[in-house]
């Protein structure tokens, strides 16, 4: 989503960060659930229904549904679209698609953000299926890299950092203007976390803080343009991107992700 920070760094408790839990709990839910619809044929606007019942089911609201006037549920980014695609009855998915999910709910106030991109009934050894697998692969690896880094007295750019060297590593495009952000109450909190950074610069990090980390590379070049609907960014040179993303606390234990099941 795009960004719009009005908030200063905020703090959670330990009571918060547990209603956090329960909302990402839910959003890890509806993106499992959706995950597991996919198949050849199927529209993005039955995916969007899918996360809407489940988000919905479990007592919670569409945290994405009505932000900034976003007509969904949920975000089904295809292709060379790396975010914010906003789901139709008259797209859907075929064999050997990427498709990335993005999905947000919230329960009592607070939110839980997360997202994943997953291959369409692909045949694994073809070679283009093997690039895709690769990409994808190397996105979740940038995250983990990323979640293990959100440790107190880390700087942020600890956290970015070690999300772009594996990306860059890999030789990826990376892209600069979209990542991660903080996150609690309000869908984009400060800070915001890039997809690259310098270890030992940038905010302090501290117990308490909530951060949802995304990284997003493509199999070409990190340019990217913004369609006509003024929500779907899409790779400028048409090769695919993947996105992937979890709502993550940092605790005096060490990293939280909030967005598992």
């Amino acid at each position: 989503m795009p960004k719009s920070f009005r908030h200063k760094v905020i703090l959670k408790s330990e009571a918060e960060i547990f209603q956090m839990r329960q909302a990402g709990r839910i959003a890890a839910r509806a993106l499992r659930l959706v995950r597991e619809a996919i198949e050849p044929g199927i529209s993005t606007a039955e995916l969007d229904d899918i996360a809407r019942a489940a988000i919905s089911d479990a007592g919670a609201v569409p945290t994405f549904l009505g932000y900034r006037d976003f007509p969904a549920a949920i975000c089904t980014s295809i292709n060379s679209e790396i975010v914010h695609s906003i789901p139709s009855k008259r797209v859907k998915l075929c064999r050997g698609d990427i498709v990335s999910l993005d999905v947000g709910a919230t329960l009592n106030g607070w939110i839980g953000d997360t997202a994943d991109t997953v291959i369409v009934a692909a045949d694994t050894q073809e070679e283009s299926d093997q690039h895709s697998q690769r990409l994808i692969s190397v996105t979740r690896k940038a995250l983990r890299a990323g979640i293990k880094n959100c440790v107190a007295e880390n700087r942020l750019g600890d956290v970015s950092a070690a999300i772009g060297a594996v990306g860059r590593a890999a030789g990826l495009g990376i892209v600069q203007h979209y990542g991660g952000h903080g996150i609690g109450r309000t869908l984009h909190e400060e800070p915001t976390v890039p997809n690259e950074g310098t270890p030992g610069k940038g905010l302090l990090l501290k117990v308490g803080m909530t951060l949802a980390l995304e990284p997003m590379f493509t199999l070409g070049t990190d340019r990217y343009a913004l369609r006509n609907d003024g929500w779907t960014v899409v790779t400028q040179d048409g090769s695919r991107a993947a996105h992937i993303e979890h709502t993550v606390a940092i605790t005096e234990e060490g990293p939280l992700i909030l967005t598992e099941e």
